[in-house]
């Protein structure tokens, strides 16, 4: 009997209410066949009678092997058996068997709350960016990942070192709007590592954890797992962002990737079963305000400024206004700008260069610098009266006082008879 004789034999009897008797007539099958069908809450099913397989005759000893040794291989088991037959059929039933004697081992699947935890990782892009004096590189690009909502975030930063590392964490935080309570971080050399069993930050990012008021979780060395959302984004990046693509320097590259991550954030996710803009504004309502005081962030230092008058920030020399030659100068870098000020008043402001081992000077430094020495030139001339350097006096010795004292002259000053001059 086929499905469709099934359902027309229910709808005759419920529906229009006829007797056994009026639908096998109606039909032209036996009021049993009628009987059966009525009787059947389901739909009939055509099951193949199995007939066994050459496996059911050895299954007794996959079985004991397999209770020796769970995990042992089914190419092992067939020579142990002597199994002579194809090993297709043997493998199957080693398949259905095998997760008898294994212990159970399930996969935790990780859930999180909205404004908790939020992935961080550095992805290195495999595209050469220009970065300015003829030179090109591949500089580290700061990842973030929500677990909640699956929103990503990204930027290019100058390097992995801490004070670019932690200006880039800022500046992509500005943008967000909000703190995440909690970064997940794996042993980055500027963020910090497992030492002694426990995991310990360095200076830097703890100074800038307390500034936010949030918790930083450090991965377990080799547990790539622990953060997988920002690991499978960074090759997302790279299949889907990346290809086609050429960058005139590296604020073309992050205005790209801003354009970019706004339309893959509005992607349908299968994971959550919807796109990652569909839960921003819960997971963005339970984070943390931003902090009423900004951190200090990036490259800081204070320094007394040579007769060079150049300071130097991650390998490259800045110039600062020579008037405050021999005094304090404090030195501020994010990853856009220098800034150099003094007692207050800046000195010098340069825009940053991601190129290594350049010299960036200004014009206006350097015609000060001129006038300056041109001015103490003067001061020292006008000092000694002549306008020329004085001439050093150097005492002569009489060199006559020698002759006399090894006695190659008499002392009346003639020689002795025979004395050859």
């Amino acid at each position: 009997m086929t499905v469709e004789d099934w359902a027309e034999i229910r709808r005759l009897h419920r529906s229009e209410g006829k007797a056994i008797k009026a639908i096998a007539r109606e039909l032209g099958i036996s009021r049993n066949a009628v009987r059966r069908a009525l009787a059947r809450d389901t739909a009939p099913k055509y099951v193949r009678v199995s007939r066994g397989s050459r496996v059911d005759a050895v299954e007794p000893q996959i079985r004991q092997l397999l209770k020796t040794t769970p995990t042992m291989p089914a190419t092992v088991i067939a020579e142990r058996i002597g199994w002579e037959h194809g090993l297709t059929v043997l493998k199957d039933r080693v398949r259905v068997l095998r997760p008898y004697y294994l212990p159970p081992d399930p996969a935790s699947r990780t859930e999180y709350d909205a404004g908790q935890r939020v992935q961080c990782d550095l992805w290195f892009p495999p595209a050469r960016v220009p970065l300015g004096a003829g030179q090109a590189g591949s500089p580290p690009v700061l990842v973030m990942t929500s677990g909640y909502s699956r929103m990503r975030w990204a930027l290019m930063i100058a390097s992995r070192q801490a004070p670019d590392l932690i200006a880039g964490h800022w500046q992509l935080l500005e943008s967000i709007g909000a703190v995440p309570r909690e970064l997940v971080w794996d042993n980055e050399s500027a963020v910090g590592c497992w030492r002694r069993g426990k995991p310990t930050l360095t200076a830097e990012f703890e100074t800038f954890r307390g500034s936010l008021g949030i918790g930083v979780h450090l991965c377990r060395p080799r547990d790539p797992e622990a953060k997988g959302l920002v690991e499978r984004n960074n090759g997302y990046f790279e299949t889907s962002f990346l290809p086609g693509r050429t960058f005139t320097g590296h604020r073309d590259f992050n205005a790209q990737l801003t354009d970019w991550l706004v339309l893959a954030n509005a992607r349908h996710s299968r994971r959550i079963g919807c796109a990652p803009t569909a839960r921003w504004a819960t997971d963005r309502a339970a984070m943390l305000a931003m902090p009423p005081t900004a951190p200090a962030v990036g490259w800081s230092a204070r320094v007394r400024l040579p007769r060079d008058y150049y300071v130097r920030i991650a390998s490259n020399d800045y110039s600062v206004d020579p008037v405050v030659v021999g005094r304090f100068v404090d030195v501020a870098a994010d990853l856009a700008t220098v800034t150099i000020t003094c007692g207050g008043t800046v000195v010098g402001r340069h825009q940053r260069c991601w190129a290594r081992h350049q010299t960036i000077t200004d014009a206006a430094h350097r015609e000060t610098a001129k006038r300056l020495a041109h001015r103490a030139a003067a001061a020292r001339d006008q000092a000694t009266g002549t306008g020329r350097p004085t001439e050093v006096v150097v005492e002569r010795r009489d060199l006559s006082v020698y002759d006399a004292t090894f006695g190659l002259t008499s002392p009346t000053g003639s020689r002795a008879a025979g004395e050859v001059a």
